[in-house]
């Protein structure tokens, strides 16, 4: 069996977080550089193998960029400053997490602060707005 991180690709197998990921670009390159040999019957030319490189790192950059995390893997709420909050485990990214349902809520921020005040908004929102009855003498 080869393994993905001998030679002539060291650093990419490196750069691969997913091991999947790592054994597909590994069997594309095998592909690109068989694809691009030159042989005495078969003459093809060369720059197939530098071409197939570049689309498979712009490829997997593109596949990164586009899925980021999915926040799969939350951590058990934490308590602070009288709010809940779950933190992925991936990325850090922080939501805000209701104990009573036990489920999360509300939108993902790195910035804790910027979770609490949202939710103090809302809240506030949803409050109706008690006007102060005026009071006229008898």
């Amino acid at each position: 069996m080869v393994s993905l991180t001998s030679e002539p690709f060291p650093k990419l197998a490196n750069w691969c977080h997913c091991t999947t990921l790592r054994l597909r670009i590994f069997l594309f390159l095998e592909l690109v550089r068989g694809c691009g040999q030159v042989g005495e019957e078969n003459k093809k030319s060369r720059w197939l193998w530098p071409l197939g490189l570049v689309a498979t790192g712009l490829a997997g950059a593109a596949v990164m960029l586009f899925r980021g995390c999915w926040h799969s893997k939350m951590s058990w709420p934490v308590r602070a400053q009288d709010h809940s909050y779950q933190v992925c485990m991936g990325c850090g990214i922080k939501r805000l997490f209701d104990e009573r349902d036990f489920v999360a809520y509300g939108p993902y921020s790195y910035d804790l602060n910027r979770l609490i005040a949202w939710d103090r908004a809302r809240r506030a929102q949803a409050l109706p707005q008690v006007q102060p009855s005026e009071k006229r003498p008898a």
